[in-house]
């Protein structure tokens, strides 16, 4: 049993985006102290954190230094390298730990860990280079996909190949470098299931949730959609299943391709908290970002009871595009919580922040939170 850090102690984030920057308002409420580190200052995690350590991942020994001044490290994205993973725990704990990290960050590893230990995936090829393409298409037939091996995310380094003719385009289209190429799964629905383990090995999870994306990019998010409770069940069997196959000691998010006929297949993995629990911040008894931290500390896990119906949808660059959104016109609503990332510069696609918004029920909450992003944008002559 590891030995827990306790609230004054302090815990250090590889990572400084809007996912750091909610774990560090989670922390702080803890009495816990947080720093963050990344390339860039005045981040969304920086404006909260109680040090903004500045400096390249690559750079070990500004690594090292910034582990030598919490007790613990934790990451917020997973496209870190893992060699400042491996430097930080020379120092202190880092969980999850750097195999996970290793894992995750890298389509192919990931593959062949989810496929090496029974877990159901799409068909796939490795592709580490233009010549051996061809022949991935031909054992996978079409539609397929194509996707980069590495640091791909929001739909990014991707490509659908409809036909072999496609191949060079595709090739083209996510940079030309190593790839994983996917068989192509009709699905119904995408859903996810975000869960934690602790340093004793005990499991909690927020359930199933169905995500619905536009352009790529996560739209809405609605915890406990109408599926069939044997499918949510198996959902969670299989994040417990990849959790402890990996020893996470942390959140993970697991992303499922729900198929028409019902079966389940993994798309990915996210080994921290993950956009499509957002709602946990404002509806569970504990929200993800307070289940890492008490993972990591080694305290024990949270209830992640939800405490009303909710749903989640982002708020994206584009809808800056005409103007400061108006902000109080989404809030009339007053079941809606607004949560802003901090970021100074809106980009279409990028994201800004979310709303959460409480219903009768999850679809009820659903129509409420794109309602009140409607509003955002709405020309009311004022």
């Amino acid at each position: 049993m590891s030995r827990p850090i306790l609230p004054g102690a302090t815990v250090g984030v590889l990572g400084s985006g809007q996912l750091g920057r909610m774990f560090a308002l989670a922390a702080r409420r803890m009495g816990y102290r947080v720093h963050t580190f990344s390339p860039g200052d005045d981040t969304p995690m920086g404006q909260v954190a109680d040090r903004e350590a500045v400096g390249d991942y690559t750079d070990l020994a500004a690594v090292a230094e910034f582990a030598s001044r919490v007790d613990a490290v934790t990451f917020e994205f997973e496209n870190v390298p893992h060699e400042a993973a491996a430097t930080a725990a020379e120092h202190v704990p880092v969980r999850p730990a750097g195999r996970v990290l290793h894992i995750a960050q890298h389509r192919q590893r990931e593959k062949d860990f989810l496929a090496g230990a029974g877990f159901p995936t799409a068909p796939f090829e490795h592709v580490p280079d233009r010549a051996t393409l061809d022949g991935a298409i031909a054992r996978l037939g079409t539609p397929c996909v194509l996707k980069t091996a590495g640091f791909g995310y929001d739909g990014k380094g991707q490509a659908v190949i409809d036909t072999p003719s496609e191949a060079d385009a595709a090739w083209a289209a996510i940079g030309a470098g190593e790839a994983v190429l996917e068989g192509f799964v009709d699905f119904e629905r995408e859903i996810s299931v975000v869960a934690a383990r602790g340093c004793d090995g005990a499991f909690a999870h927020y359930g199933v949730t169905e995500n619905r994306h536009c352009d790529h990019i996560l739209d809405v998010s609605t915890p406990d959609p109408n599926i069939d409770p044997a499918i949510a069940e198996e959902a969670v069997a299989i994040a417990r299943g990849v959790l402890e196959a990996l020893d996470v000691v942390g959140v993970l998010c697991v992303e499922f391709f729900l198929g028409r006929d019902g079966t389940l297949r993994v798309n990915e993995l996210a080994p921290r908290p993950h956009n499509s629990g957002h709602f946990s911040f404002d509806a569970c008894v504990t929200s993800q970002f307070e289940q890492q931290l008490r993972a990591v500390c080694a305290l024990p896990l949270g209830d992640t009871r939800r405490l009303r119906p909710s749903a989640m949808v982002n708020l994206l660059g584009d809808l800056w595009a005409a103007g400061t959104p108006k902000w109080v016109h989404a809030l009339s609503d007053p079941a809606i919580k607004l949560h802003l990332y901090g970021k100074a510069e809106p980009r279409p696609g990028r994201k800004m922040g979310h709303l959460v918004a409480f219903g009768d029920d999850g679809e009820d909450a659903a129509r409420r939170a794109i309602a009140a992003r409607e509003a955002l944008a709405a020309d009311t002559g004022d």
